[in-house]
């Protein structure tokens, strides 16, 4: 990887903050002292911090979010004393940077109306957080069989120049026909002509998903924890 491709990329080590200081801050809620940023709760749980060793940074994020609120972070942070751990669960960040992009013709364009319909696609196969408005974050196609959606996917974070290809899942009665390669690679188009690259996160545990992007040409460039916690209980 080149000099310029790497400095490019640095923003993935910190995503959401990128995203919420840049492309996605119309979903931001920001800390009173502007060190931390989390996205509004209908659209993504997600919060990110200017700088995970400042525990300036960490103090605005409990002022933010209250206390004994939950609060996710992804990256490798290290909580300051006080801040109750939730769910440590071990990731894999993609770069997406290799990827064929190209239209999927039997897909469609999923908007605020097939949220109903997104939410029980996800409450099925638990591909990760997705919330009522988190389809306003960007480009979600869908394929639908016999009119019933079957299978998503769509865009999450956005740092500058990236963009998170999320949402990914396929009803159980139609995997193994390629659908999600599909619509990654659609999306990913999308993504493409808008200037951006694609990445992913996903658990480092759900060893087929990972194997499925490495297969489409995704590369692994970092590991980091989506940590789950609770903010400190304020104090009597």
């Amino acid at each position: 990887m080149s000099a310029e491709a790497t400095e490019a990329a640095e923003v993935l080590d910190n995503p959401v903050w990128a995203a919420l200081t840049g492309p996605h801050r119309g979903f931001a809620e920001y800390g009173p002292a502007g060190l931390a940023a989390r996205y509004t709760g209908d659209t993504a749980p997600w919060a990110g911090l200017s700088d995970p060793e400042d525990p300036r940074a960490w103090a605005d994020l409990a002022e933010l979010a209250g206390p004994g609120e939950e609060v996710w972070l992804t990256g490798l942070p290290t909580p300051p004393p006080g801040w109750e751990p939730v769910l440590t669960l071990p990731g894999v960040q993609l770069d997406g940077r290799a990827v064929r992009a190209e239209a999927a013709p039997e897909a469609v364009r999923l908007g605020p109306g097939d949220v109903p319909e997104m939410l029980e696609l996800v409450e099925l196969t638990r591909p990760g957080p997705f919330l009522d408005r988190t389809v306003e974050l960007g480009t979600y196609l869908g394929i639908r069989h016999e009119g019933r959606l079957v299978a998503m996917a769509g865009e999450r974070m956005r740092p500058p120049g990236w963009s998170e290809i999320s949402a990914v899942c396929t009803h159980p009665e139609h995997r193994g026909r390629g659908v999600a390669a599909r619509l990654i690679r659609a999306v990913a188009l999308a993504v493409r002509e808008r200037g951006d690259v694609p990445f992913l996160h996903a658990a480092a545990a759900n060893t087929s998903a990972v194997r499925l992007y490495e297969a489409m040409g995704f590369t692994l460039r970092r590991e980091p924890v989506f940590l789950g916690l609770r903010t400190p209980a304020k104090r009597a």
